[in-house]
């Protein structure tokens, strides 16, 4: 079967910023992005810039003169994944996070990196390819299990980023996916749910 649509994948993600400078400052000092484009938008009512994350792909800000304040754990994660504070959860229509694909020979120093420039960062988190409740989906040590390595900390405006290692193929298998009230369509509640 043809796909009606061919991705050539991501081109842009746009995302609020609360400090236009700050995140200009953070993604090209810290992250290293280069900035590659950055205007007003017309009417005077805000900005745009364009980072690139390689490959054609960017990231992308806006900065608008009348946005509403943030609102963690409603418009983005409360907490940082793997940080032991409490759940990652936000709302219905929200961005969790973004994951940035990084080198698995690389991660460990970058996240060394990161810490040196003060980004308070997680621990980095071997995500292993199990079947749900046979056994964990996290090890402390990449094993033949590991499917992915990542880790993740906050952006200046507390956006959630991930930089993440692809370890194995993994396998091609998903649990059934829940309504709203996290009911299955065979009728079961989803793992750890009471």
């Amino acid at each position: 079967m043809s796909k009606p649509f061919e991705f050539g994948g991501l081109h842009h993600l746009a995302l609020v910023c609360k400090d236009m400078q700050r995140t200009v400052d953070f993604y090209t000092n810290i992250l290293g992005m280069n900035l590659n484009k950055g205007f007003d938008l017309d009417g005077g009512y805000g900005q745009h810039f364009f980072f690139d994350m390689g490959d054609g792909q960017e990231l992308a800000f806006f900065w608008f003169n009348d946005a509403g304040s943030a609102k963690p754990g409603v418009a983005s994660a409360a907490n940082l994944a793997a940080s032991g504070k409490g759940t990652i959860t936000s709302a219905h229509g929200s961005m969790n996070h973004l994951a940035f694909s990084v080198s698995k020979d690389k991660i460990d120093g970058y996240r060394e990196e990161l810490v040196s420039r003060g980004v308070d960062c997680s621990e980095v988190v071997n995500h292993d390819d199990v079947i749900t409740g046979d056994e964990k989906r996290t090890s402390d040590m990449p094993t033949e299990k590991t499917w992915l390595r990542s880790f993740y900390f906050f952006d200046p405006d507390g956006i959630m980023l991930e930089f993440c290692a692809t370890l194995s193929k993994g396998v091609q298998v998903a649990d059934l996916p829940v309504n709203e009230k996290g009911i299955k369509a065979n009728g079961q509640l989803i793992t750890g749910t009471v």
